[in-house]
């Protein structure tokens, strides 16, 4: 089969959740060694020959891996990566490759691979490697999306409220907050109450953790 003409339905019926392995190698055995190795356990697989072609993709919105040769005739497995990257599109990548060597390695890593695979790459080996890629990224996915639900309940809030919500998680008391904002305690309790409402927040400990959730720093 023509890789390109398997690239061209990118929604291969996949589920909302279903994983899918990308392989991009120049090599069309190790390709469909892949593919075949990865369908084998049930994973739906799409495969590319270029790095290029990959970046033409449009990928579906689900857990994914990138499977990616370090050299590719043009741009290069480590050139794909630093572009993902600067996109901010992030997928875990496995690189394998036949020539690779400790700094190229180490560069790869670095810049966030999964793993580094020296070919040929036993099959179980490689099998794990694709397992473990899918966990991080699933976990990646849920983190993303439990983010931009917090921000859209922080985006809810007034001006006002999250200048309280500021002042609160700092344990600031609703008398200090008056004092600070200029306004009445009994203003204060209003806005805490809707913050409280319109963060979903259980408690003061729960506020404090959004809070630092959205800094970045939990």
């Amino acid at each position: 089969m023509d890789p390109t003409k398997e690239a061209s339905n990118p929604t291969n019926a996949l589920g909302a959740d279903e994983p899918v392995v990308f392989v991009v190698d120049d090599d069309r055995a190790v390709r469909e060694s892949t593919k075949n190795l990865a369908e084998s356990v049930g994973l739906r697989v799409q495969t590319f020959t270029t790095a290029q072609d990959f970046l033409n993709y449009n990928r579906p919105d689900v857990p994914a891996c990138l499977v990616l040769d370090v050299r590719l005739p043009g741009f290069s497995g480590l050139d794909l990566q630093r572009e993902l990257s600067q996109k901010g599109s992030p997928i875990p990548i496995i690189f394998i490759t036949g020539h690779g060597d400790i700094p190229m390695s180490v560069e790869a890593m670095k810049a966030g691979a999964v793993e580094f695979l020296t070919k040929p790459v036993r099959d179980q080996q490689l099998l794990d490697a694709i397992a473990h890629a899918i966990r991080r990224n699933r976990a990646e996915r849920k983190q993303r999306s439990e983010l931009a639900e917090l921000r859209a309940r922080y985006e809810s809030l007034t001006a006002r409220e999250r200048d309280v919500m500021r002042l609160v998680v700092k344990g600031l008391l609703n008398k200090q907050v008056a004092a600070e904002l200029g306004m009445s305690e009994v203003t204060v309790k209003s806005h805490r109450g809707q913050v409280m409402q319109k963060m979903q927040a259980d408690s003061f400990a729960d506020l404090v953790r959004i809070a630092g959730k959205l800094r970045g720093q939990d």
